[in-house]
Order: C-alpha cells, then structure tokens, then sequence
C-alpha cells in the first residue's frame, strides 16, 4: 500500500480491530513476571495480563522495544510499498522506546522515517496514532503528518483514577505521581500526563466523586475532537461509560482494554479517560 504508513508501540493500547481498520504497524514492548518474560500483545493479551494481576506473584516490570524490532516494522512498511514511516511514541518522560525508535530510524534507509514522541501514552497516544493514520489514508504527506501531529501533542489530555497504589509505588517510572505517597491511606487519586509524565492532578475522598470529577473535567472541555476510554480490570466501567457518553465529541468515544505496559504501573481497577481537545485554531476572533 503506497503512502505514509504509521508505526506505533504497544503502549497505544489499540484493540486489534482499530489496528487493522487503520494498517498500523505495532511494536511490542516486553512485559516481564519475575523470570518470565512476554511481547506485550503477542504473546500476552490484555485479559491474560489482569488475570495474572489478580494473583499473588511479582508485580510485572516493563522495558522497551529493541531498536531491531523497529527496523523489523520500517522493513514491513517498506516492503508493502510505503512511501515513507510516521513513528509516534509513548512518551520519552516514561520509556526509553522513543530513544530506541530514534536509533532504528537513523540506521534505516529503505525510506524516509520520522519519529514523533507524542509526550502520551494509553490512548493518549493511541488517537493521536488514529488521527496520524486517517490523515495518511487521505493522502497526507509524511513532513504535514509530522506538523499536524506535533499540533496535536498540546491538544493531548490524559486523566485516570487508580485502584490502588501498589504498583505505582513499586514501578519507579511514574515521575511526579511519586509525591503521592506516604499521604493518601483515604485519598483516591486523579493522575495525569503533565509534560511527559504522570503525575498528581487531585485528590477526591472517594473513587466515586473521583469518577464525577473526571468526566466534568471531560464535559468542561467538551466538544471535544476525539475521546477514548482505558479499562484496566475496572468493576465500575460500566458506570464510567455512561457518565461519559453524552459528553459531545467530534468522532465516536472509543472503549478499550488498559494493556500492560501502563497497567504494570498502576494496577487493577485503573481507568484512563484520554481525548484530544478541539482545534480552534483555524476560527477566526469575532
């Protein structure tokens, strides 16, 4: 297929079916439970993952994609006829994937590769991939895909409550949410993605008024041009759905299972609320 085709890593958390609806080449990260080790989505789905979550083994550990694997997916891209590779990143805040898919691309030569860290992760980056991919399947060029893309990364929202806070604790790779411990034995926390990493946004006294302060954050903001939902083994996703489904958006919500490389971080019962602020950039001041 001639064009731009786009490249991502697992931690976009894109069901299979949006993957194949959009041509998306996906990179797995490597998810590790004490001495075994799986390719995230290859070799272990999201519901396996949460199965074994809900056990009493070591918390899984996560680490990036080889540069080789990215080559891997420049060459597939390149043999079914791309005109050129748009790579989007978990975040370099969180992950030295970005790192990795920079030195695949600078050894690269079949084609022309730009790699973009989309400062994301969860479905953060997972729109920002659609968004890419609908963009190359209209015909856009590889130079517009990259400066449309980087104005998006600003427009980029990510909010999640957490279950619990063992797995953040123990990961190490949660940037500012570390500053969350030692104080919240009641506290249910709302984190984001500030800068590239995650860190506090509030703290509510219960995970149901933490619930209602996401989704008004969500609607405040509404309309908005994407929005999509990450259910990491919830109990009540049923309930967040419906809190969020009326808020208005310009393309359909999007519901998908938190995968592994970011719920090895914050654990079960997790839910990630992620969208893509309207662009008003092209109105014009009355």
């Amino acid at each position: 297929m001639p064009g731009v085709h786009i490249v991502t890593d697992s931690a976009c958390d894109l069901t299979d079916e949006l993957v194949q609806a959009h041509h998306i080449g996906v990179v797995p990260l490597t998810i590790r439970f004490g001495e075994e080790e799986f390719e995230d989505r290859v070799q272990l789905s999201p519901e396996a993952f949460w199965e074994r979550c809900a056990g009493k083994g070591a918390l899984p550990e996560t680490a990036a994609p080889s540069p080789g694997s990215f080559i891997n997916a420049f060459q597939a891209a390149a043999d079914a006829g791309a005109e050129g590779v748009l790579c989007l990143t978990i975040s370099s805040g969180v992950s030295g994937t970005y790192a990795s898919a920079l030195t695949a691309a600078d050894s690269f030569s079949a084609l022309p590769v730009r790699v973009v860290d989309t400062r994301s992760l969860t479905m953060g980056q997972g729109l920002l991939v659609i968004a890419a991919a609908e963009d190359a399947e209209a015909g856009v060029g590889l130079d517009e895909l990259v400066a449309v893309t980087e104005s998006r990364i600003p427009r980029t929202r990510v909010y999640g409550v957490l279950g619990g806070l063992e797995h953040l604790q123990r990961g190490g790779r949660i940037g500012g949410a570390q500053a969350l411990l030692g104080s919240l034995l009641n506290i249910k926390p709302v984190i984001q993605v500030k800068d590239g990493e995650v860190a506090e946004e509030s703290k509510q006294r219960t995970r149901n008024r933490a619930l209602t302060y996401l989704a008004t954050k969500v609607g405040d903001d509404a309309p908005v041009e994407r929005l999509a939902v990450a259910d990491g083994a919830c109990d009540d996703i049923e309930d967040v759905l419906i809190r969020l489904k009326a808020i208005p958006s310009n393309h359909p919500m999007v519901a998908v299972q938190l995968g592994p490389v970011v719920g090895a971080h914050t654990g079960p019962n997790t839910v990630g609320v992620c969208y893509l602020l309207a662009d008003h950039s092209d109105q014009v001041a009355g």
